[in-house]
């Protein structure tokens, strides 16, 4: 009993701090929150700390900024549809791609296979912005300038170098014995990679697509530029930064569209979080 209550007095320091940094870090959303459901009058009367005062008075809550965000006069509706058919494309080729390249990289053997992986790395430091007009202009000669699979490519080859060296990472650190086993039952490379690689690298897996989806999903200069500001393809990102300019009083309105864009990036991140750490951990232990 002793040493157990000495263990909690011992700990107790540390998870305070923890649970007060955890609170500081949540006040915005929690602020953000609060302001999207409060009538016009309120937001530009008191702030949103001021509903503590009555916290069971219901009635200074209202998802009208939701309504009017999401209809047709906000548009964040087709907005929403449209990231998420930017997003799901953009998380997926490049997460295949660098799964197939990673496991390469790993463990076949080709000539010049260390020189090409550097090359790979070594894109991680260029700037984006130095591709824009040269990538841009290729793709209005083949005529895709504009559409969502400009926007794909163009996230598939600036997510890719990230993601090979993640995934990288971690394959390389599985054990060989499990290879050299399946080489001599007969299984083939892609056999090893389906049977083997894939199972095995999850939590790897999961970290790549939670990074690349919110990068994705909160991206609002690749979209510009490759897609225009047509409201037809444009994100959410963009429909928020149109509502900054034109309604930048509407507090309550880019609360509710700020929150509304927080939906998928939430539900993707606590539904892979238990192989987030697991990923993350494991390829930088073993690369």
């Amino acid at each position: 009993m002793m040493k157990t209550a000495r263990k909690i007095l011992t700990r107790s320091p540390l998870h305070l701090v923890l649970i007060f940094l955890a609170l500081i870090w949540t006040l915005p959303t929690v602020g953000l929150l609060i302001t999207s459901l409060r009538p016009p009058p309120d937001v530009a009367q008191s702030g949103w700390w001021t509903v503590f005062e009555h916290p069971f008075n219901f009635t200074q809550y209202t998802l009208q900024n939701y309504k009017t965000v999401l209809g047709q006069s906000g548009g964040m509706g087709r907005a929403f549809l449209n990231s998420l058919a930017i997003t799901v494309p953009a998380t997926v080729l490049p997460v295949l791609i660098a799964s197939f390249a990673a496991y390469a990289f790993a463990w076949m053997k080709f000539p010049g296979r260390q020189f090409l992986f550097v090359i790979v790395v070594a894109l991680l430091v260029i700037p984006l912005q130095m591709t824009f007009i040269p990538i841009l202009s290729i793709f209005a000669r083949i005529r895709i300038a504009g559409t969502f699979p400009a926007v794909w490519l163009a996230h598939t080859g600036y997510g890719l170098p990230l993601t090979v060296y993640l995934l990288h990472n971690f394959i390389a650190g599985l054990p060989r014995d499990l290879f050299d086993s399946a080489a001599i039952d007969g299984a083939s490379s892609l056999t090893a990679f389906f049977k083997i690689v894939l199972p095995l690298s999850v939590p790897a897996i999961a970290s790549v697509v939670i990074f690349q989806s919110l990068w994705v999903w909160n991206d609002l200069l690749v979209a510009l530029i490759y897609l225009g500001g047509s409201p037809n393809v444009g994100p959410i990102t963009l429909k928020i930064a149109n509502l900054v300019g034109s309604r930048g009083q509407n507090w309550e309105l880019l609360t509710a569209a700020a929150f509304v864009s927080m939906a998928l990036p939430l539900v993707i991140f606590f539904s892979l979080q238990r192989y987030f750490v697991r990923g993350i951990l494991a390829g930088s232990l073993k690369g």
